[in-house]
């Protein structure tokens, strides 16, 4: 290991020989940097983010979100940072609006639905409760609390898109925790 700039690396040093070139790529392949390992350590929440393809009567899309963040009081606005690739960013956009679901300790296992279809086939919607906020947004009915957003705007950011919201209208179902989230590793999933 040596330091470069105040920080540990153990990517420096020389490689000498096919035995220790080999060893180099084993340990890039398992060590995370420092900074991944910092980054990871940033704090995020766990959140279902819905919305309805095509409009209120449109069908319901989702994903289990953890880059989101209120970013203004008046008026309240929160963004949420999807991989870029994803259909849900166009579907945002199609419907204009998107819901926002706070999970806790008690309603965080509602993620698991969204990470593949159930034994008999149902997808996330059809296994688990949700109800329609004012506009159509479907938040889940077991959440901590939920908000639901009007689209202000989509922002370019690397591998992701921001999605800007004005939340509209929202509430807390009860006074838990939220769930928090450290990933292992702050430069990937």
């Amino acid at each position: 290991m040596s330091r470069q700039n105040g920080l540990e690396s153990s990517l420096s040093g020389p490689i000498q020989g096919p035995r220790n070139a080999f060893r180099m790529i084993l340990r890039m392949a398992t060590e995370l940097t420092p900074l991944a390992r910092a980054l990871g350590r940033i704090p995020t929440g766990l959140y279902l983010v819905t919305t309805r393809d095509g409009g209120v009567d449109g069908p319901p899309q989702g994903f289990v979100g953890s880059f989101l963040m209120q970013v203004g009081f008046e008026p309240p606005v929160v963004c949420v940072a999807i991989k870029k690739g994803r259909p849900y960013v166009d579907q945002i956009r199609r419907n204009g609006r998107f819901g926002v679901s706070i999970l806790d300790a008690s309603s965080q296992g509602a993620m698991k639905a969204f990470f593949g279809k159930s034994a008999d086939g149902k997808g996330p919607f059809e296994q688990l409760a949700f109800e329609n906020a004012p506009h159509g947004s479907p938040v889940l009915g077991s959440a901590l609390a939920w908000f639901e957003c009007k689209l202000q705007g989509v922002h370019d950011s690397g591998d992701h898109e921001v999605v800007f919201g004005v939340v509209e209208s929202g509430a807390a179902a009860r006074d838990n925790e939220p769930a928090v989230h450290l990933r292992k590793n702050g430069l990937g999933y």
